[in-house]
């Protein structure tokens, strides 16, 4: 498929600027969606001459010039249907077919599923999540389509965005590329590892990016940091130290609440909406406000097992194509993530995973649910899964299934939410280890709560109250969405777990 032109919203200029400083939408997303009724050009021509004029609307203005986003109209409807069939006979309303890409939308090959609400596009982490679900209803022609149109962003922009709009090229999301690819070969072989070896390498390639260049004076670069002990480690990044368009305003106000004129922040705020995890106070210095932010300066537990699941892949590859030069080279890669993982992630006086600050030397001090990530991935030792399963059965565990962090601080990665991915992650993280009773205590509370908000609205959330479950989740930069992609994918996982 030839790579179509795209509109990038940062080619409006001052119209663009001026849109969303003065909040002439909600939702700073909103706009940035708006597919222009002319060329981009002609428009910023005809704002900078019709805004001299007496009495000029901007609203008017951006009415007459885009075609604003609407809510996709269906005619499914969940009522009176029970939960599983509602969620089997969702997957073609949060369908979307290619070709009908427009405006800052980037046009892929093949179906995908969107999340639902105000997520219009195909987010990369999400679609793995999803994928657990679409494997369970059976729908594996969406499996290979959404794992197909991955690997065409790789070929294409030598990464997989945020999600497939134009403002999120700067950045990624965590990668799980490689566990889509894996949870394929479950249905298709190994062939289907085979199949995406060349994006598994070049999906790899810009994680670790500048990893050979680094020297002990000059120890980061873009997501690599080089550690004292000579381990290099990854962090979130986004290249561009500038306000999100599709948060603009709100990340202008952190800037100026902080006192930033560098620019840094916004680097720190990317990185954040790259690690999916946008926000959380795990990213804050004082633990409590966003004007600390720091994500550059962390090694995240989560992001570093993900990626030595990568590794670990492309060994398998390389093993399998019987190429001894390249198994030997990742076999060694995978002994030193390993190895650096316990080294700087390892609490032991807390008997816990943590992120960790390389720009101070020291582990984090927020207790996250990632650390489940070296269970999932079998990093952990025996003893550590076991004070690991005990700190998350006393810290974690809710009525409605685990926490994501222990901080109450309003933003939507925090207590008192929960979110899908994560109780997924923990509960096969604890099976991993033996701990059956507690990983089916977090399944079953989730479920209950899916179920509880299903029964009273009809519809799957983004996040729930964990804390309780007759309160609607909130927090964060906008209201909760319902829908919902990964939500329905782990509960239809869940229904197959024993």
């Amino acid at each position: 498929m030839p790579v179509q032109p795209v509109f990038h919203i940062e080619s409006l200029q001052t119209l663009y600027k001026d849109v969303q400083q003065q909040k002439l939408f909600p939702d700073s997303k909103f706009f940035v969606d708006c597919i222009p009724a002319a060329a981009p050009q002609f428009i910023v021509n005809e704002y900078e001459k019709e805004k001299q004029l007496p009495g000029f609307s901007l609203r008017d203005f951006v009415h007459r010039y885009f075609i604003v986003p609407e809510e996709i109209v269906s005619n499914y409807s969940s009522a009176n249907k029970p939960l599983l069939q509602h969620l089997n006979d969702l997957w073609p309303a949060l369908s979307r077919e290619p070709g009908n890409e427009k405006g800052t939308l980037i046009p892929l090959p093949y179906p995908y599923i969107v999340p639902g609400g105000r997520f219009r596009e195909v987010y990369y982490w999400d679609s793995y999540f999803t994928m657990l679900g679409l494997q369970v209803s059976k729908r594996f022609d969406i499996m290979e389509n959404m794992v197909a149109n991955f690997a065409y962003l790789i070929d294409t922009f030598g990464h997989i965005p945020n999600a497939n709009r134009t403002y999120y090229l700067s950045r990624s999301q965590p990668p799980f590329f490689t566990l889509m690819t894996t949870l394929l070969a479950t249905e298709k072989g190994d062939a289907a590892l085979l199949q995406y070896q060349p994006q598994l390498e070049k999906e790899y390639a810009f994680w670790m990016d500048g990893e050979k260049d680094l020297t002990p004076t000059d120890n980061r670069f873009r997501r690599v940091v080089l550690l004292p002990d000579g381990s290099i480690l990854n962090r979130y990044w986004d290249d561009k130290p500038e306000p999100r368009p599709e948060a603009c305003l709100e990340d202008i106000e952190i800037a100026g609440a902080a006192g930033d004129t560098t620019g840094a922040i916004y680097s720190h705020i990317r990185a954040a909406a790259e690690s999916g995890w946008d926000f959380s106070t795990r990213w804050f210095k004082n633990g409590a406000d966003m004007t600390s932010i720091q994500t550059t300066d962390l090694i995240p537990v989560d992001l570093n097992c993900l990626l030595l699941h990568t590794e670990e892949v492309l060994l398998k590859i390389y093993t399998l194509k019987q190429l001894p030069l390249q198994a030997a080279n990742f076999a060694q890669k995978i002994g030193n993530r390993k190895k650096a993982i316990q080294q700087y992630c390892w609490d032991e006086g807390r008997g816990f995973y943590f992120d960790y600050c390389f720009t101070t030397q020291t582990p984090g001090s927020q207790y996250t649910i990632a650390a489940a990530y070296p269970l999932f991935f079998a990093v952990a030792n025996e003893i550590q899964a076991q004070k690991v399963a005990k700190q998350v059965e006393e810290k974690f565990l809710q009525q409605g299934g685990v926490a994501t962090t222990l901080c109450n601080s309003g933003q939507q990665w925090d207590l008192p939410n929960g979110w899908a991915p994560l109780q997924w992650m923990t509960y096969k993280g604890l099976k991993n280890y033996g701990h059956h009773k507690l990983a089916a205590e977090i399944k079953n509370r989730w479920m209950a709560a899916n179920e509880k908000v299903y029964a009273e609205t009809g519809k799957m959330m983004e996040k729930y109250d964990v804390t309780n479950t007759a309160i609607k989740a909130g927090g964060g930069e906008y209201p909760n969405q319902d829908g919902f992609g990964w939500t329905n994918g782990v509960y239809l996982a869940f229904t197959r777990e024993k």
